[in-house]
């Protein structure tokens, strides 16, 4: 039961699709994000997150609030506003993988 519920809760919001994600397509993707966020996904920029290891449905969220303007940023705002719903799921993958 608590499965289904769990299932039925990403369906709704949205990130169902990030298990079926590309990882190769996610790293190659990354590219545009290596300067802040380092080519490995861990930043030599102390005020840049390491995003390595971090969960892929976190960062599959957060960048599709920084996409629709719901967690304000002047520097990942304009970064997002061209990725597809897969090419977060993709990024939030390759970053998931990381370790």
């Amino acid at each position: 039961m608590f499965k289904k519920v769990v299932l039925s809760i990403l369906l709704v919001s949205g990130f169902a699709n990030v298990q079926a994600a590309d990882i190769e397509a996610g790293k190659h993707k990354a590219i545009m994000c290596a300067n802040c966020h380092g080519e490995q996904g861990i930043s030599s920029v102390p005020i840049y997150p390491n995003l390595a290891g971090q969960k892929e449905l976190y960062l599959a969220q957060q960048m599709k609030k920084y996409r629709d303007g719901s967690r304000p940023s002047p520097v990942m705002a304009p970064l997002t506003k061209s990725l597809s719903d897969d090419d977060i799921a993709n990024l939030a993958a390759y970053y998931a993988s990381l370790k």
